[in-house]
């Protein structure tokens, strides 16, 4: 009884906290639709055994930072207030992406001490010894040209590589059967992501405008990949990227699908996760208007969150 009647008081407050935007759209339900965690990818699992460590002990670790760091919940809280979303949004990401994905560190400091470490790295964003800047510059990409904004542009441009580049030879040239960021845009190794958001570069471009207008901080170029990286990796640039991808996942739902996802955290979570939000928000309102999806759906990822929604808000 004590946990209904904590979720339900959190279900009031993330409505009263969007309400004015929401108006007459549905609200997404809060909770989970799925009765048991869907499957855990086999790769996050791997990763975590060869941690040695589990999904729960790195829950554990993840969650006692937040409930200890004050410095860093005060970020959370300030930047989300910015970007207009509830800051348990962002909580929801980190505890996702640190959960499955990589292990958090102990303290906040720590995050800042790895993205130093990488400052003066010269690296480029490139794929068999043709830059980023050379390959979207091709005809086939001539398209995107007219696109306005960072988000359109990088968009279309990752919609040519799955069209007429994945998997496929090209002017003598074969290109790996993989997704536009693990080719061109992760340097190091293809999968990876870094700091306290876990942002990947590519995402980053995209949403350089959003940053820029709201926080302030300089846009971003592809020809500078070490400053992709810094803004990825330092964490207060990293928790402003987290911000505006969730607060576009919810524009997104709502101008495409008519739906408000704002006050479902495993919802907003599971995109973070996904990616994508504008194709599956068109997924999501073609299947609704068939009759064959009431409400948007979370996975491993999101349902977690719902169901640790209680313990993740008291953390605020």
């Amino acid at each position: 009884m004590r946990h209904l009647l904590t979720m339900l008081a959190i279900a009031t407050t993330l409505l009263a906290g969007g309400a004015a935007a929401t108006g007459a759209m549905d609200v997404v339900p809060p909770g989970n639709r799925h009765a048991k965690q869907p499957s855990v990818p086999g790769a996050s699992v791997r990763r975590t055994k060869a941690g040695k460590t589990s999904f729960d002990a790195k829950y554990e670790k993840v969650r006692d930072l937040l409930a200890t760091d004050r410095e860093l919940t005060g970020k959370l809280k300030s930047i989300a207030s910015q970007y207009g979303i509830a800051p348990i949004h962002m909580v929801g990401a980190i505890v996702g992406e640190h959960t499955y994905n990589v292990d958090a560190y102990d303290r906040l400091q720590s995050y800042y001490i790895k993205a130093a470490s990488y400052a003066g790295d010269r690296f480029r964003f490139a794929y068999d010894g043709q830059s980023i800047d050379e390959f979207v510059d091709r005809p086939e990409f001539s398209t995107c040209k007219a696109r306005k904004g960072s988000y359109a542009l990088w968009s279309c441009r990752e919609a040519v590589w799955e069209k007429t580049f994945r998997g496929k030879a090209v002017g003598g040239v074969s290109y790996p059967n993989n997704r536009f960021s693990a080719v061109f845009f992760q340097p190091f190794y293809a999968g990876q992501t870094f700091g306290l958001g876990q942002i990947n570069p590519l995402t980053a471009l995209m949403l350089t405008d959003t940053v820029a207008r709201i926080s302030g901080y300089e846009r971003l170029d592809e020809n500078d990949a070490a400053g992709v990286y810094k803004a990825i990796m330092d964490p207060d640039i990293s928790l402003a990227y987290m911000a505006a991808s969730l607060r576009h996942s919810i524009d997104a739902y709502r101008k495409v699908a008519g739906v408000d996802i704002s006050v479902n955290p495993g919802i907003t979570a599971t995109l973070y996760n996904v990616g994508n939000p504008d194709a599956r928000a068109a997924n999501f309102a073609r299947r609704r208007a068939a009759g064959t999806s009431e409400w948007p759906e979370e996975n491993y990822y999101g349902w977690l969150v719902n169901d640790k929604l209680a313990e993740l808000q008291g953390l605020l």
